[in-house]
């Protein structure tokens, strides 16, 4: 009973958590307007978060096992708290950007400190367990549209940011006294290493941001000089991490085939979920003209296909195994970005017009279905490598799914400025991303199709 009231406090974190991503996915063109930002600096308020996350996820998951995940988890929502407090009282979007930085340094802790306590408080049940937190994390996505577009609406954007302030206040308390210190093991933390992590990945991203601002030789310079950078920095990443005995992100992991084909997977799951989610509402109020609350019905559409297809999807994965989730899940998604490639005005179907908006969101509909089947065979295929582990290996997780994440609102940013109408541009983005999906199944055969448990007790 205790651990069921643990695990509801644990998840009413991660609720918030999903709720508040979603919710400025859904600000985002008034965030644009209010501080009257070119569309690709407004792509850092987003992008900012998923790259953020993409570091402090593998950081934080390292930290977790080392000083114990009450201690880490109770830290990252104290950041996520003040990120929060100066999202909302930011006076410049530069601001801003700096406050989402701080508020995802949090969410990149708790989430791999909140699997690492389910997977001890629950060893038998791990693949259930993890799959009610994806169901979770699904939900608050189901509401998070909703309450973004009524608050953006009624009290403006920075309601938003105000609106987490006393429920993780008043969950953290809760947790802070309800919460036994979990186990620690003793190593030490790679900062060098995920220092270096860091430089590599942001050297990128700006190098990246800068790209869409370069008129003249100098910028050009500057632009290569941090493609350059990035180099350098992934050169002694790698020579670091090899050398190191407790490694931030164990390279000889990256080696094991299922390993590797498991990451490469999250990265373009990273790029639809996080990367393409964030940019619906600016879809389909620029191509579409729909109004923000239009814009929170389309996105809460993908949340309830999420949820729907994650808990079946879960509550079958060790009959299915993880192979033909992620395969239907796979085809599911290809097959709604092509289909947003097409602009509908409306439709007939049995004599009835069906307008723009109901067709959007049944597309919408369909990737969150394709994304609630796969997901929850996707995160026990990398946990069962090492389940003694769970923290890191969801850090490591999280960090490859942030980073497709974080690189694809970049790119797709910078593809809208360049084409500057804004439905090429979108075309060419679902279309690419599309044919992505689909060059990424054949990763999925490489990965286990079951766990180690399943397979021992079928013998």
């Amino acid at each position: 009973m205790l651990n069921i009231l643990i695990f509801a406090a644990i998840e009413l974190v991660v609720l918030l958590s999903s709720i508040s991503s979603t919710a400025v996915s859904v600000a985002f063109p008034d965030i644009t307007a209010y501080f009257h930002a070119s569309l690709v600096l407004a792509g850092w308020v987003l992008s900012i978060y998923q790259l953020v996350a993409a570091c402090s996820m593998v950081i934080m998951g390292k930290v977790s096992d080392v000083l114990g995940r009450k201690n880490t988890f109770l830290f990252s929502c104290g950041l996520f708290f003040i990120g929060s407090l100066f999202a909302a009282l930011a006076p410049t979007i530069q601001l801003l950007i700096a406050a989402r930085f701080i508020q995802s340094v949090g969410f990149g802790g708790f989430v791999p400190a909140s699997v690492g306590m389910i997977v001890e408080m629950f060893p038998k049940h791990r693949q259930q367990a993890i799959s009610v937190n994806i169901s979770i994390i699904t939900a608050g996505g189901i509401i998070g549209p909703n309450v973004g577009s009524w608050l953006t609406t009624g009290l403006g954007w920075q309601s938003i940011f105000w609106f987490n302030l006393p429920i993780i206040f008043l969950a953290t308390i809760f947790i802070f006294f309800l919460l036994k210190s979990t186990r620690r093991e003793k190593a030490q933390i790679d900062y060098t290493g995920a220092g270096l992590f860091s430089g590599l990945l942001f050297s990128f991203m700006i190098g990246l941001s800068q790209t869409a601002h370069s008129t003249s030789g100098l910028d050009w310079v500057i632009t290569g000089l941090l493609f350059a950078a990035c180099i350098i920095f992934l050169v002694f990443f790698v020579r670091h991490e090899l050398r190191t005995p407790d490694p931030i992100i164990d390279l000889e992991l990256l080696r094991l085939k299922p390993f590797a084909a498991a990451n490469v997977y999250n990265i373009m799951y990273g790029v639809c979920v996080f990367g393409f989610t964030g940019f619906i509402p600016l879809y389909v109020v620029s191509v579409y003209g729909m109004t923000t609350i239009q814009s929170g019905y389309v996105l809460m559409s993908r949340s309830i296909g999420f949820f729907l297809a994650s808990v079946i999807s879960g509550f079958f994965l060790v009959k299915w195994g993880y192979h033909k989730p992620m395969l239907l899940g796979s085809l599911l998604i290809s097959a709604g970005l092509f289909l947003f490639a097409f602009e509908f005005s409306q439709v007939k179907i049995a004599g009835l017009e069906i307008n723009a908006v109901v067709l959007v969101a049944v597309i919408t509909l369909l990737m969150g279905m394709g994304m609630g089947v796969a997901t929850p065979a996707s995160s026990n295929a990398c946990l069962d490598l090492m389940p003694h582990r769970a923290s890191s290996i969801q850090g490591v997780r999280g960090m490859f799914r942030n980073s497709g994440g974080a690189v694809s609102i970049s790119i797709t940013t910078l593809v809208l400025q360049f084409v500057g109408n804004l439905s090429l541009g979108f075309r060419i983005v679902f279309i690419s991303t599309g044919l992505l999906v689909l060059l990424t199944i054949p990763f999925i055969f490489i990965m286990p199709d079951k766990d180690t448990a399943s397979l021992a007790a079928e013998k």
